[in-house]
């Protein structure tokens, strides 16, 4: 039966105890199963190229979000939200959207749950993997000029998502977050759970 290391020197499925040992003997914190079918351990070992599942207090971490609302912008919309931590993490959430239904508000939802996550574990500099380029470009470009114009538009309106960045704008101060775009549905792991709890959260 093959042995997967997760966290290691060299991350991958390996034939034999020894090879893995020498992956995993002495290493920090490292992660290794044995399994039954390469395949299982082929997804154990790939995991850790997508997400950390366990963090400590002070360290890096990295979590994939994701926000979905069906019937958008129509009567009887509902939103959720999904943040995924990685395998069994407690972390994970799949929750309704509260307020105003749409899906760029659960989209910047998800992601502020995900940093006030972060900031009560004391994580202090988070990859935030998304497939809403929204929240991405609002993060990264938009509010920064928002704020300099008083929260209004080039054009002097009323930013529509004014308080919903405001939060999460709130919730990134004194961390270093990092914001990296993954394509919805193009085989990523962590961005189809995070899909997944979102919709989920959507039903409930």
């Amino acid at each position: 039966m093959p042995y997967a290391v997760r966290r290691g020197r060299q991350v991958g499925v390996y034939d034999t105890w020894e090879e893995c040992r020498e992956q995993v003997d002495r290493y920090p914190y490292a992660s290794f199963r044995k399994f039954p079918t390469y395949r299982q351990a082929r997804d154990f070992s790939e995991s850790h190229e997508r997400y950390s599942p366990y963090s400590s207090a002070g360290r890096s971490a990295e979590v994939y979000t994701d926000g979905c609302c069906s019937r958008n912008g129509q009567y009887g919309a509902n939103g959720g939200i999904g943040v995924y931590w990685g395998p069994d993490d407690s972390r994970n959430v799949s929750a309704k959207l509260k307020g105003r239904q749409t899906n760029q508000r659960a989209e910047i939802e998800a992601a502020s749950t995900a940093v006030r996550q972060a900031r009560n574990d004391n994580i202090t500099s988070l990859k935030i993997n998304t497939d809403s380029k929204f929240t991405i470009n609002g993060m990264t470009k938009w509010v920064p000029q928002w704020k300099e114009n008083g929260w209004k538009t080039i054009d002097g309106r009323d930013v529509i998502n004014k308080q919903d960045f405001q939060k999460l704008d709130k919730a990134c101060e004194n961390m270093d977050i990092k914001w990296n775009y993954v394509p919805g549905h193009s085989g990523s792991v962590g961005n189809e759970r995070a899909d997944h709890l979102a919709r989920a959260g959507s039903r409930k």
